[in-house]
């Protein structure tokens, strides 16, 4: 147990920014009354650690920058709270795949440099549990990338968890990239791909694990910067989804949001941009070659999650599955006794998800209730 609950964090994850994003995220932003505390401290450290960025800056130019990839990435995708973080955990048990820590996520600018005196204190400081769903939480865990891209590249889907009032603008601009401008999308590859970079140095392997909710509907752009790219889909019962997000948004965004929003906005937002992110995953599917995509149930992976991972390993061409089984079969071994939240669906919710959700209960073969 870290020295601080995530229910009392003191700052938000912009700590982490360099300070050309922090005031470009920030700038003109409505900041609550009882939340101006935590903005201005968080404010203050990030002015302070931002005088180190050129440290990591210099490194990267002499020693990453210009080294190509030696493989496109392998992309977990689907909703929140699909089962992304189960996958993503059990793919991360081949050593050669890197991936981005949850240190990395909230200090991207100091892995090449001043991660040894940095990375040690926030151990000591994080709490052991995600406080939504019980998942372990360390420093060198895999951890979604959409955090360290938030505090590299201004034109990203989390400001919303500081800002909840403009949700729905970031889901068109920085979700699905539909309003996103030629300007801000090529600063938003060119900072993907050295965060890439920097992960695979940092943990030392060759193929790139993305385990990124928003990128399911970012297909077209992540197929522009890897071609050969391979992409793994889960699918869960849109029920489940609602109350496991809603849970998820309430529990986790309200120690980092700046201001605040009623609870019923947040699950429209949530109902809205459901769909606009399963739309575009269906719309740019086009550009992926279908034998680089694995569509599967989480359900179906509860049931046989190594069958799966081996269908996956062996549908995408993976290499190295024999010398990665054991591995991956110790961990989901160690999993099996893992205690879920359970789910009882109020008619509300029920009315909700079928009102707004009930084509993709239909295509998906789940059951109405």
């Amino acid at each position: 147990m870290g020295l601080i609950e995530f229910s009392k964090l003191p700052v938000n994850t912009l700590v982490g920014a360099d300070w050309k994003t922090f005031k470009s995220v920030t700038r003109g932003q409505y900041i609550a009354p009882e939340k101006r505390t935590k903005f201005l401290l968080t404010k203050a450290i990030c002015r302070l650690l931002s005088v180190c960025v050129p440290l990591q800056e210099r490194k990267y130019r002499q020693q990453l920058a210009d080294k190509p990839l030696e493989n496109d990435p392998l992309f977990i995708l689907g909703h929140w709270r699909s089962g992304t973080t189960f996958v993503h955990n059990i793919f991360a048990q081949d050593k050669h795949f890197g991936y981005t820590t949850t240190y990395q996520t909230v200090f991207p600018h100091y892995i090449m440099a001043l991660q040894g005196f940095f990375k040690p204190t926030m151990g000591w400081l994080m709490p052991d549990k995600r406080p939504t769903d019980n998942m372990e939480l360390a420093p060198d865990l895999p951890q979604e990338e959409e955090f360290a891209i938030n505090n590299t590249c201004p034109f990203n889907y989390y400001n919303f968890w500081f800002f909840p009032q403009r949700m729905q603008e970031y889901c068109d601009r920085y979700l699905t990239f539909r309003d996103i401008t030629d300007e801000e999308l090529a600063e938003f590859k060119r900072e993907f791909e050295k965060l890439v970079k920097i992960s695979l140095w940092n943990t030392g392997g060759t193929q790139y694990l993305s385990k990124n909710p928003p990128h399911t509907g970012r297909l077209k752009a992540l197929t522009e910067l890897f071609p050969n790219a391979k992409y793994v889909y889960l699918m869960r019962n849109p029920y489940t989804v609602f109350e496991s997000t809603r849970n998820f948004f309430l529990n986790t965004i309200r120690p980092l949001e700046l201001h605040s929003i009623p609870v019923e906005q947040m699950e429209q937002n949530i109902l809205r941009n459901y769909v606009e992110l399963y739309r575009a995953y269906k719309e740019q599917k086009q550009y992926v070659s279908t034998e680089n995509i694995f569509e599967v149930k989480f359900e179906d992976i509860e049931q046989d999650a190594l069958g799966i991972t081996e269908a996956i390993y062996r549908q995408l061409r993976i290499p190295g599955w024999e010398e990665a089984r054991p591995a991956i079969e110790a961990y989901i071994g160690r999993k099996k006794g893992y205690k879920k939240n359970h789910y009882e669906y109020e008619p509300r919710t029920i009315q909700l998800v079928n009102e707004h959700w009930g084509p993709i209960l239909d295509e998906w073969g789940y059951e109405r209730h």
